[in-house]
């Protein structure tokens, strides 16, 4: 009742054979860039800004948990 009905006579499938119109494509250039030596400084030095910015946050955070770790320490023997 359920079972798949197959063509008697299943047609192949289509053999295509792809010659492109274009074998070698024409590479096209990019156009020229040039980077000037104080745009290599100003990217240079605002790396170097962020990830001082990003270690300070760092340095920051851990020195808030600590604190927090300490305050709550003192605060229960306190109440003891």
């Amino acid at each position: 009742m359920f079972l798949p009905k197959y063509p008697d006579n299943p047609t192949p499938p289509p053999t295509h054979t792809h010659t492109p119109a274009n074998p070698t494509p024409v590479r096209r250039s990019l156009p020229p860039v040039s980077i000037d030596h104080n745009t290599v400084v100003a990217l240079v030095v605002g790396g170097v800004v962020l990830t001082a910015l990003l270690a300070a946050v760092a340095v920051t955070a851990i020195s808030v948990a600590i604190a927090a770790v300490v305050l709550r320490s003192m605060l229960r023997d306190h109440r003891r």
